[in-house]
């Protein structure tokens, strides 16, 4: 197992498209219902949840996927903050983890927060409307795939809740590190069980 890091680096997912100014077909956008401050009520104001899928080695039902993560995003209390979600396969993983981790390997998360010197847990506070921005998560959509098929369960929407606790400056490179991070993702997938009726369990428990 390739262990996962946040990184403090600029994502490589053109600004403008997170923006969701240009929206090719490989584009999904799920707009959350709060409009943020400022806005006036502006429907294309509405913060965004942008999926990009750019693999096609493994189907990929992103309607599905827009909506969990929909949830996980206000469960976390971040509706009004636009978060990236850029699938590839292993191919480009392995392109990312090598150029921003020294590891040429495939891996199933990489995150490129958009607010780089959070403390665990904390929520951003932008004082500009362009600020509310988580950044982007590169979802190995191959490892996972992979992942899913030998545990027998969904990996997508647990490995999404991963990356996005990176985006919020969770870390586990220390063993305190690692268990604020679990207790982080136990709480949060607690709430979207008993809402889905799903039984997931946090990432963390499943890998090594």
């Amino acid at each position: 197992m390739v262990r996962r890091l946040f990184l403090p680096f600029r994502s490589p997912y053109p600004e403008q498209k997170r923006k969701g100014l240009v929206q090719p077909p490989f584009f999904s956008v799920f707009r959350s219902g709060p409009t943020c401050p400022g806005c006036h009520g502006d429907p294309q104001a509405r913060m965004a949840l942008v999926i990009r899928n750019t693999q096609k080695v493994v189907p990929l039902r992103r309607a599905r996927l827009g909506r969990d993560v929909q949830a996980l995003r206000h469960l976390l209390g971040l509706g009004r903050f636009d978060l990236g979600l850029v699938c590839v396969d292993d191919q480009r993983m392995r392109a990312l983890n090598g150029r921003y981790r020294g590891q040429e390997a495939a891996t199933d998360v990489l995150s490129f927060p958009f607010h780089e010197d959070l403390r665990a847990g904390d929520i951003p506070k932008p004082l500009h409307h362009d600020d509310y921005n988580l950044g982007d998560i590169f979802f190995g959509v191959e490892y996972i795939y992979r992942e899913s098929q030998a545990h027998r369960q969904d990996f997508y929407n647990v490995t999404a809740l991963h990356g996005i606790c990176h985006l919020l400056g969770y870390r586990h490179s220390t063993e305190a590190e690692w268990k604020q991070m679990l207790q982080k993702e136990s709480d949060t997938l607690q709430l979207f069980n008993r809402f889905t009726g799903a039984r997931l369990q946090p990432l963390m428990l499943n890998t090594t």
